[in-house]
């Protein structure tokens, strides 16, 4: 079976071409490396569930948008609801991100290489999750794909 790395590769792939996403890694969201050497943006792929139906594998992934917070260090009291920080601009950069790739799962190349998006996701934000001050979007994905790769014996 290949759906694994298909899957990954080309979603690999997409997250490096956008323009915004600098680092794509892939494993335990408790292993991303925070290190202060990581070029971010980073976009972190994760492998769920898979289902298997009649022709058609469904892999659950889960994918995580992210960047560090950088706070300014000319404090200001001016205006609060931006803060003193880019936390605003991460979240819409990496919510483009989200944008971008569910957008491709639909009707894009993605599409057309038979990696399809059926249903609804749900972005949800995240902030200071990190240790590093990372803040970004988590999005779970169902991909369908055909399963072509079998033998009836």
């Amino acid at each position: 079976m290949r759906q694994v790395y298909t899957v990954l590769d080309k979603l690999r792939l997409k997250l490096k071409e956008n323009g915004i996403t600098n680092t794509v890694t892939f494993g335990d969201i408790l292993q991303i490396d925070l290190d202060k050497t990581t070029i971010y943006p980073l976009s972190h792929i994760t492998l769920g569930d898979v289902v298997f139906s009649p022709h058609i594998v469904t892999a659950t992934i889960q994918l995580f948008c992210l960047d560090v917070v950088d706070k300014t260090n000319e404090l200001t009291d001016d205006d609060i609801f931006y803060g003193n920080d880019n936390l605003q601009d991460i979240l819409n950069t990496q919510l483009q991100v989200v944008n971008d790739i569910q957008a491709e799962l639909r009707r894009g190349g993605l599409f057309d290489d038979n990696l399809q998006l059926t249903t609804d996701i749900t972005a949800s934000p995240f902030m200071d999750n990190f240790e590093n001050e990372l803040a970004g979007w988590a999005v779970t994905i169902n991909i369908e794909m055909p399963n072509t790769e079998h033998t009836i014996c």
